[in-house]
């Protein structure tokens, strides 16, 4: 039996949908509660609204609160079903799940790091198709010179972009002239 409940976080509500002792999906905010669950019932049908999650989903929905609040959390930990998903888009998403909270890589970085360099658009693909945001955080994977690439949550790009403002990104080693600005007020 499948299930999801909604909950808030700093940037709106989010959604955790499981399966037993797994989590099978995530979603960032939609526009408001009914369009979430709209999208939640395209995501996995036979889902059930639970209002009362087994303790391992409160304590994701405690760690996903905690991180869109501003607070350095790995959430790797997380019991996420991988299984489900295509073996290019497990090592893409092996390798995001080991970025930690404030850091970036780029598309082509991850390509590299799964043996594949030319493979930078697959892997925005494999991102694009994301099941487990924010837990597989696809926001910390930035386009080449610290550009923000493609974001497919509700609010596209400005939500990638609250996201690492949150966790205080950095797209470089190299200190910046704009540091102390927020991601959204840099120039570009």
């Amino acid at each position: 039996m499948q299930h999801y409940i909604l909950f808030e976080t700093a940037i709106g509500a989010c959604a955790l949908i499981w399966e037993g002792d797994r989590i099978i999906g995530a979603q960032l905010p939609e526009h408001d509660a009914e369009t979430a669950r709209r999208r939640l019932a395209k995501r996995a049908p036979d889902a059930e609204e639970n209002g009362a999650p087994p303790v391992f989903i409160r304590a994701a929905m405690a760690e996903i609160v905690a991180l869109l609040s501003g607070e350095p959390r790995d959430l790797s930990h997380l019991p996420i079903d991988l299984a489900r998903v295509p073996a290019f888009n497990r090592k893409v998403y092996e390798v995001a799940l080991a970025i930690p909270p404030g850091e970036t890589l780029t598309y082509g970085e991850v390509a590299r790091r799964i043996g594949d360099s030319g493979a930078a658009r697959a892997v925005g693909v494999a991102l694009g198709r994301n099941p487990f945001a924010p837990i597989v955080p696809c926001h910390r994977i930035l386009a080449a010179g610290g550009k923000t690439g493609g974001f497919s949550a509700d609010g596209g790009v400005e939500t990638k972009l609250k996201m690492l403002t949150i966790e205080k990104a950095r797209t470089s080693a190299m200190p910046g002239l704009f540091d102390a600005l927020p991601l959204a007020a840099r120039p570009g």
